[in-house]
């Protein structure tokens, strides 16, 4: 229960930028006492900062959260995403996927398929490595600890000589305004690099992300043919991604 109530906690947030303890009690039907409590442990997360006259969301994230921090976020909303890119890769296709927990969610579903598979995340080239159907490419480099991934410019030199069917790159912040960020600039350009010649380029990134930032910027949203996210997003979001230039799925 306390992690749906954490859950009401920051949709409240998100869709009123501000709250109160007295606001967030009537949303919860808590007391202020366990109000307190909760608020105390997303301040200590770094979910939230304290403003005059109650709290708001932290929008800005410094650094990597790891993988087992975020293996238990928004799973069903992860799963959904998933399900739906998958319907866009054909049996013999080439297909990128980028770190993260939303792309092995991805690779889960396509073990069965007949592909070639670009990845830089250890989690995803282990499990997929057990398939034979799957002609399996790990880019190499430098391993970083917090997503268990390679990055450096090892990797690099290696995809840009690569012409892939399909990329799907993940993140942990995003928006119209900033696009897709990250808190390093090796992993910025990274991103770049991951999506740069593929056919089609699609962004799989969960609602809970949208509106943070980090330090610096990877891509721009139009550079995207697709993004898919959930229907967790706030409607004035929503009516702000309609206008873009890239297909948008909600699912």
């Amino acid at each position: 229960m306390s992690q749906d109530r954490l859950e009401q906690i920051m949709l409240f947030l998100k869709s009123h930028n501000i709250a109160t303890v007295e606001q967030l009690v009537k949303v919860t039907n808590s007391s202020p006492a366990t109000i307190r409590r909760d608020l105390i442990k997303l301040n200590e997360e770094g979910s939230i900062i304290r403003t005059h006259g109650g709290v708001s969301l932290n929008q800005f994230i410094p650094f990597q959260p790891t993988t087992n921090e975020k293996q238990y976020r928004q799973i069903v909303e992860k799963d959904c995403i998933a399900e739906y890119a998958v319907s866009l890769i054909s049996a013999g296709d080439s297909v990128v996927l980028d770190a993260g927990t939303t792309t092995l969610c991805i690779a889960k579903k396509i073990a069965h398929m007949p592909l070639r598979v670009v990845t830089t995340d250890l989690h995803i080239a282990l499990l997929l490595s057990e398939y034979k159907q799957i002609e399996l490419i790990l880019t190499g480099g430098r391993i970083d600890n917090s997503s268990q991934s390679c990055i450096g410019n090892h990797g690099l030199t290696f995809l840009q000589n690569l012409n892939p069917d399909i990329a799907f790159i993940s993140c942990n912040s995003w928006s119209l305004a900033r696009g897709v960020t990250a808190p390093t600039e090796e992993k910025a350009y990274l991103k770049r690099y991951l999506q740069q010649n593929a056919r089609k380029r699609v962004l799989v990134a969960d609602s809970s992300k949208y509106g943070k930032y980090s330090l610096f910027c990877a891509l721009g949203l139009n550079q995207f043919t697709d993004v898919i996210t959930d229907k967790g997003l706030a409607p004035e979001d929503k009516k702000e991604l309609e206008e873009g230039s890239f297909k948008l799925a909600l699912v």
